[in-house]
């Protein structure tokens, strides 16, 4: 599998927010075990704020926060669908989560799962 840098286009169901990612092509997914990313199902990758672009929709996305407020759980409030998440890295880093399930062009449910521990967070 290559590790160069791949620029994806991702969206949610009806196109309102669209977005591109760039990174490595993922060699594995993360299912988040907090109590909102199991029951939506995402397979995540995590990048830096800076590989993430949001190309349209912000006017059409509305932000969702539980817990200890760390990660703001966005969904398009036309379809429903959380195609991101922002939030910040062990280290205080921002960084974007991405469901790879909304990006075009990748299989996500051709990739390993490892379970990320969202629920400690």
């Amino acid at each position: 599998m290559s590790t160069n840098p791949t620029t994806y286009q991702g969206s949610c169901h009806c196109g309102d927010v669209r977005y591109e990612v760039t990174m490595a092509p993922p060699e594995k997914a993360y299912a988040c075990n907090c109590s909102i990313c199991s029951r939506a199902g995402w397979l995540l990758a995590f990048v830096p704020v800076t590989s993430f672009r949001l190309l349209a929709g912000q006017e059409a996305l509305s932000d969702y926060q539980f817990g200890k407020k760390h990660t703001h759980h966005l969904f398009c409030r036309t379809c429903g669908v959380r195609s991101f998440s922002r939030g910040s890295d062990g280290k205080g880093n921002e960084s974007v989560a991405v469901n790879l399930r909304c990006l075009q062009g990748l299989d996500a449910a051709g990739l390993p799962v490892q379970t990320f521990d969202g629920a400690k967070l």
